[in-house]
Order: C-alpha cells, then sequence, then structure tokens
C-alpha cells in the first residue's frame, strides 16, 4: 500500500485530495503580499491574535515569570496541540499563531497550505520515548520488525517513529505502520492496537504507572526531535498589524521559557501537580529530562533539520521532495534570541 494513503486516514479525504496536489493548488500559491515588507516597530492598536497554547502552558508561563502585558489582544488562547488539528484550525481560520515541531510545516506544505515558521527553539535532548503495550515482548528499537507501530504523519512522534527505523537499519516494509493522531495512542497501546508508540516525556510516566505492572516498558533512543517552533498562515503574515503582534510575542514566549527552566519545583507544582494531577515524582522526573531552551541567532541548523526530515518523509512516499527554505519567514529570524541572555542563544 503506498504510503500516501496515511494521509486519508489521517485528514480525511478532501484533505488527501488537495495534498496531492502538493503546492500546486490552495493556499500554498497564496500572494506574500505585505509578508515581504519590513516589519512595523509598533502594533497598530486594535490588533489581536488566535493563539494556541496547548493545556494552557504558555499562558501560565507567562504569569509565573510576571512578564509585562502584550501589546495587542489575545482573542483567543485555543487549547490546540496536535499538528493536524492545528493545520485544520489554520484553514478555518480560527488560529493565527501555534507552537509545534518540525513536521506539522511540512505536511501543511504538502497539502496545499501556506504558512511560515518564524521562531525556533533548538532542541538537544530526546523529547519523545517509546512505550509497549502491556505484556510486550519489545525490547529494543531492532524488536521493533514485524510491529505494529503507532504513525502520525502530521506530527513529530511521526518523524520520531521514523528516524528511530533508519537509525536501527529497518525499511518501512519491514513494520506495520498503523496511522493514528498521538491523542490515539494511549488507548491504542491499551487495547493492544499497535505494540508500540512514541510518547512526550511528560506524557509516559502516568501510562508505565498504570501499565508497568501489567508488563508494558520503555524504550530510550537518542532521537532528538531538533525543533519546537512558532508558525503562522501566510495569510496571517500577510497583514502587517498581525505580523508585527507576532513579532511583539516572539519574546514573550522566549522568555517564559527561559524561566520555566531556570524555576523547575514552581513549575513541577503549578503546572504537573496542579494542572495535569501528576505526582511531584513523576513532575520531577520529566523536569530532569528537560530541554534547555536555545533560540540561534542563526536559523541555518533549523533550516538543514527541517530539509533533512521532509527528504526523510519523501523517502517513504509521505510526502513529495521540496526545498524546505520556502517554509521560513527570516524576517523574524534575530527576534527570540535577542530577548534572551547569551547562555540561551548557542
Amino acid at each position: 500500500m503506498h504510503r500516501r494513503v496515511f494521509l486519508t486516514s489521517l485528514l480525511g479525504a478532501s484533505a488527501a485530495v488537495a495534498g496531492l496536489s502538493g503546492c500546486a493548488q490552495g493556499d500554498a500559491t497564496a500572494d506574500t503580499g505585505g509578508a515581504t515588507k519590513p516589519l512595523a516597530g509598533t502594533v497598530p492598536a486594535g490588533t489581536s491574535l488566535k493563539i494556541a497554547s496547548y493545556l494552557g502552558q504558555q499562558q501560565l508561563q507567562f504569569r509565573l515569570a510576571k512578564l509585562p502585558p502584550l501589546p495587542f489582544k489575545v482573542s483567543t488562547w485555543a487549547n490546540i496541540g496536535a499538528g493536524p488539528d492545528v493545520i485544520n484550525a489554520f484553514r478555518a481560520k480560527s488560529l493565527d499563531l501555534s507552537n509545534n515541531a518540525g513536521i506539522p510545516p511540512i505536511q501543511a506544505h504538502y497539502q496545499g497550505f501556506a504558512a511560515k515558521i518564524v521562531a525556533i527553539d533548538i532542541t538537544r535532548k530526546p523529547n519523545y520515548l517509546f512505550a509497549t503495550k502491556p505484556g510486550s515482548d519489545v525490547h529494543t528499537v531492532e524488536d521493533f520488525k514485524g510491529k505494529r507501530l503507532a504513525f502520525s504523519q502530521g506530527q513529530a512522534q511521526g518523524v520520531v517513529l521514523l528516524r528511530a527505523l533508519k537509525q536501527a537499519g529497518l525499511s518501512y516494509d519491514q513494520v506495520k505502520l498503523v496511522p493514528l493522531t498521538s491523542n490515539q495512542f494511549f488507548t491504542a497501546l491499551q487495547s493492544g492496537q499497535v505494540d508500540v508508540a512514541p510518547l512526550a516525556i511528560n506524557q509516559a510516566p502516568a501510562y508505565l504507572k498504570q501499565y508497568g505492572p501489567k508488563g508494558a516498558r520503555s524504550i530510550t533512543t537518542e532521537v532528538v526531535d531538533l525543533l519546537n517552533l512558532l508558525w503562522a498562515p501566510q495569510s496571517v503574515l500577510n497583514d502587517p498589524a498581525k505580523a508585527a503582534a507576532i513579532a511583539a510575542y516572539i519574546p514573550q514566549w522566549a522568555k517564559g521559557l527561559v524561566w520555566q527552566y531556570e524555576h523547575p519545583d514552581v513549575w513541577d507544582e503549578e503546572f504537573y501537580v496542579k494542572t495535569q494531577n501528576l505526582t511531584p515524582q513523576q513532575a520531577r522526573s520529566i523536569t530532569a529530562l528537560a530541554n534547555k531552551p536555545l533560540f540561534p541567532p542563526s536559523w541555518d541548523e533549523a533550516v538543514k533539520w527541517e530539509q533533512e526530515t521532509a527528504d526523510l518523509l519523501a523517502e517513504g512516499g509521505f510526502v513529495k521532495k521540496f526545498d524546505v527554505s520556502s517554509l521560513f519567514d527570516h524576517r523574524f529570524e534575530p527576534i527570540a534570541a535577542k530577548a534572551v541572555p547569551e547562555e540561551y542563544r548557542r
């Protein structure tokens, strides 16, 4: 079965039709308009943005860090995190800016939807691990051969899985990729629908606490999902007022991540314990694996990584090969780095 059938499974037939046409149709050919002009130095009065803040993390960061008020109105803090959901929200014009990994912008391009990356945070340590179903005989990535693996084409978990398979020398034909979105992984593992699924390090403790006694286990790798980024639809960036608001938001985003990293005890209690119902011990185990935020003044490494990711997906027939440089709006490149101390720039 050709790999592009996953697009139908994940996003529906209409999205698949748009995707198969690549960038020849749809919003991917949208006029860049104001996006070619320098960013405005001030945000015009009355400007508003609809921002994704999955689980309320960014609002909590801003509040705890006591950052200054944003110079625009946030009309919606949308509880949206999964890449496919974000793309759908972008299409519906119910979202202007989102925080995701590197693969959703590639997926959006493949579907013919124009969007650009506007901020980069580099992650050096793995932020996903693989969890097995209860009673599994899988102990290493090499044991994935012949197994059913949860695969989300449009999310970071998908590319982490593909990179792990490549490092282990396994081809796609040697495993069974089961098309799911990440919010279905828990149920799929619990029910035995899949043998293995990649879980974020902040999700794994709860699953292993419940199913570890029943034979579930974790498999760690050195596979890194390098990019934590902000991105926005091209249509939003074409609006000079909204583009200026995004430019004003990026420093707050960067400072919020730095504050979270520098205050692990407070974050553990206020976020993981109070809002995610984890135990203090589980919270500490997650924070111990946290990445130090890094906002590079140059996006060269990020562009290279994004190209490698797109090429990996193209090799498997999941997307068409393309030059990812079109995904980056370099007007925003220096903003995050300028907002943080030197130690968070490299």
